[in-house]
């Protein structure tokens, strides 16, 4: 189905930033939370443009195109959500006892810029000129399209967006059940394999059932095989080798043997899949980089005029907007570790730092990019990009902070390296999404630089959203391994 687009349609709008906004703090909140509960993180372009049109719908005037923008800005603002994949670290090391609103802010505002920036050349390479499906952005699109299309569309549009709301409260019941003690809300038994020790369980809830429909049966199998591996093999192989001692209750044993071992196997697994998909990507991300500067080359030559549909940020833009923002992540990494026993080293940190950011963003942006628009962002192992992240960052910072020793050195670089990663790990989430939405815009005749801004918009959004949402979860559960922070003083 085509979709006829005015000359100059209405997208970016006062009330569509708004709308954009007000689904980002629900879906940033939810993205948290089940990304930390679950180690994942799902697309919410298409529950974004269902309850954007059912809104939207009200107002005769409204496009596709504007509808388009606020799924842009939800989206975009949920994905930086990952940053829950390394952040948390901070607190379990001990360096945060809380989560500092202004540095967390400071890391996915300005990883999600850098993000937004690298991926506007990317377009045209991995979008315009190339046969990635992007089921995601296609579906997202497909769903504006049948909304937009009939009265019928309307319709659904409002009954997807009442089924959201009806999911959400009998979700929360639920949560209270279980919360009260009316019923169980997890389940685990642990029991000898020979002299080691293995164990299963379950738990109970509506939002990882919504969360695995969003994400589909593909990575339900995958995790399903990954625990099949992991509890019902090498568990009980690992812990057969270290025999349970005596004293050591046997879920502390099965327990034990995952965290120090299998868990650190499967992430050793994660990095050289990533690896890998980094080997056999470069060649088709230089090829379709090459043909768009050479498509553009010929259109300056031929003083050709870009349709609207064709219209990225201006280049110079883009350019004067990346070396800008190394300005504040500079000075975010050098407020990182003022004071602390890295104050000596903050030069050469920071140099190192930002050269980091700026070099391993690049790399990170178009690989989960490309892999969102192969197999979706959902499904993008941006958890692989991360354990890589973290490698490279450690390596490089820690080759400068290695002629100062001590046990609080480390520690700092180790915060130090945490914190770097999280700037990249927002550039390469931002990276992840972002092509997915522009796909989604190139199949409703949206205009790229109006988008793109809507992009801008979503990561400024979430990230003001991210930091009192994780802190709020830091209260009401904490984390492993971080301090109690009923014996710490604010």
């Amino acid at each position: 189905m085509s979709i006829a687009a005015p000359f100059n349609p209405k997208e970016i709008t006062l009330r569509g930033i708004i709308l954009g906004i007000l689904i980002t703090l629900v879906f940033t909140a939810a993205q948290v939370y089940l990304g930390l509960k679950v180690g994942l993180t799902f697309a919410t372009s298409i529950p974004a443009a269902v309850i954007s049109m059912a809104l939207l719908s009200a107002f005769k005037d409204a496009t596709i195109q504007e509808n388009n923008i606020v799924q842009t800005i939800a989206s975009a603002a949920g994905t930086l959500a990952s940053v829950i994949f390394v952040l948390p670290g901070l607190l379990m090391i001990g360096w945060w006892a809380h989560v500092p609103f202004w540095p967390t802010f400071g890391a996915c505002a300005v990883g999600g810029v850098l993000g937004v920036m690298y991926t506007v050349p990317l377009r045209r390479a991995l979008v315009s000129q190339s046969d990635l499906p992007y089921p995601e952005g296609v579906a997202a699109a497909e769903v504006l399209k049948v909304g937009m299309a009939s009265r019928e569309g309307a319709a659904e549009g409002k009954a997807g967006l009442r089924a959201v709301v009806w999911g959400s409260l009998t979700s929360a019941l639920f949560a209270a059940g279980g919360a009260a003690k009316l019923m169980a809300g997890e389940v685990a038994v642990f029991f000898r394999t020979g002299a080691g020790a293995t164990g299963i369980g379950a738990s109970s809830s509506l939002a990882l059932i919504g969360a695995g429909h969003l994400m589909g049966i593909t990575v339900g199998i995958a995790m399903l095989a990954g625990l099949i591996i992991a509890w019902g093999i090498l568990v009980p192989l690992m812990s057969n080798l270290t025999p349970l001692a005596a004293g050591v209750a046997v879920a502390d044993h099965a327990l034990g043997i995952w965290k120090t071992q299998v868990r650190m196997m499967g992430a050793g697994v994660i990095g050289i899949a990533a690896i890998i998909t980094l080997a056999g990507l470069a060649k088709p991300i230089l090829g379709g980089l090459k043909s768009a500067m050479d498509t553009a080359r010929k259109a300056r030559l031929e003083g050709a005029v870009l349709e609207r549909t064709e219209m990225d940020l201006p280049i110079f833009i883009v350019g004067l907007v990346t070396l800008i923002s190394l300005v504040p992540a500079g000075w975010l990494l050098a407020s990182f570790l003022q004071g602390g026993p890295l104050a000596a080293l903050s030069a050469p940190l920071v140099a190192v730092g930002v050269g980091y950011v700026l070099v391993a963003g690049i790399f990170a942006a178009a690989v989960c990019g490309y892999m969102a628009g192969l197999i979706g962002s959902s499904n993008s192992p941006v958890s692989g990009i991360a354990i890589l992240t973290i490698l490279g960052a450690a390596l490089s910072v820690g080759m400068v902070g290695r002629t100062v020793m001590g046990p609080e050195v480390a520690q700092a670089l180790i915060a130090y390296a945490l914190f770097v990663t999280t700037v990249v790990l927002a550039v390469a989430v931002i990276g992840n999404d972002n092509l997915q939405d522009l796909k989604t815009g190139q199949l409703v005749n949206a205009t790229p630089w109006k988008q793109q801004v809507g992009l801008l918009i979503g990561v400024a959004a979430g990230s003001c959203v991210v930091p009192p949402v994780l802190e709020l979860l830091n209260h009401a559960n904490g984390f492993v391994g971080a301090p109690n922070l009923d014996a710490i003083s604010d």
